[in-house]
């Protein structure tokens, strides 16, 4: 008994360092897009060289699954993966993509990091289910949050643009959110590795496609940068990220990862400080707090409903 003791405590530490890596990498997307932005490129094009970037990581290990699966998928998972993947992957992160050009990297996080009570809500109106008490609570204080950053930011002179990016933010979290509502059998039966490396491939796919039907090539002559920050976004915030969440929740459970994940929004509005020179005021820091303590309290449900699932992914 002691030593299995012993073994669980030592795995506890890596995955949880496993666990914040995963957060603030997945936080960073945010900055990166923002200093890319800075050269004038488009969200179509970033995309695309982000897609571009990370798509052979995910295909070798699409391959390594396939390989490890005989048997091979269903019509109906296949056609589940292919609208998953273009709805959770593909059209959360253009959605995405597209509101950071108005939005600040600290309101973006906050607004992303409202998909598990938009999940809940989701998944009791499909599955007819009452939404409890505590979880109530809980939306309430993550909303209230959000409304405080979102007047801060309306009230520091905000571009025009600034209510157009916190709906096309808003609508990205609520694309991820029905993509987390159906992935949730479909990943009980493909795996979590298999569906994660076919769905990425799919919105790989869909972001080339995008990029090849609206764009001539001459608008990928960018400057280097641009393709240094795009490959760092593949890299470091998409990648890797998803595979040291993996590995955290081996070690520690997804409750767990899930808890250290919620430093995710402020060590992005921390790195917007600085590298963006975005300012931390009161009610930003108060708002974030909110929504920090929203998030946890729905985490901690212990029965949460049905179809609720644990992403290895931010959008």
């Amino acid at each position: 008994m002691a030593n299995n003791s012993g073994n669980i405590l030592g795995k506890a530490p890596l995955g949880i360092i496993f666990a914040l890596l995963a957060a603030v990498g997945f936080s960073a997307k945010a900055i990166l897009v923002k200093l890319a932005y800075l050269d004038h490129v488009d969200a179509v094009t970033l995309l695309a060289l982000r897609m571009a970037f990370s798509a052979p990581f995910f295909i070798g290990v699409a391959i390594w699954s396939k390989l490890r699966h005989a048997e091979p998928l269903s019509w109906h998972d296949r056609f589940l993966v292919l609208g998953l993947g273009f709805v959770g992957y593909y059209l959360s992160s253009f959605l995405d993509f597209l509101g950071l050009q108005y939005l600040s990297a600290g309101l973006e996080r906050l607004i992303l990091f409202l998909y598990p009570t938009m999940t809940v809500i989701l998944s009791a109106l499909i599955y007819r289910r009452a939404i409890g008490g505590k979880t109530l609570a809980a939306m309430a204080l993550s909303y209230a949050g959000i409304v405080l950053v979102f007047l801060h930011d309306a009230g520091a002179g905000e571009s025009g643009g600034f209510k157009l990016g916190a709906f096309l933010v808003f609508a990205s979290t609520l694309s991820y959110s029905i993509y987390l509502v159906g992935a949730g059998h479909a990943i009980g039966r493909i795996g979590t590795a298999r569906f994660t490396a076919y769905a990425m491939v799919v919105a790989s796919i869909a972001s080339l496609l995008q990029f090849g039907a609206t764009h001539p090539l001459s608008s990928l002559e960018l400057p280097a940068r641009v393709y240094e920050l795009a490959l760092a976004m593949a890299l470091f915030s998409t990648v890797l990220p998803v595979f040291l969440l993996s590995y955290a929740i081996r070690r520690i459970g997804s409750g767990s990862a899930s808890l250290v994940g919620s430093i995710g929004p402020v060590s992005t509005i921390y790195m917007a400080y600085l590298f963006l020179g975005e300012k931390m005021a009161v009610l930003q820091i108060l708002g974030s707090m909110l929504v920090l303590a929203g998030v946890l309290l729905v985490s901690a449900t212990r029965n949460p409903p049905a179809g609720l699932v644990r992403s290895d992914k931010n959008p």
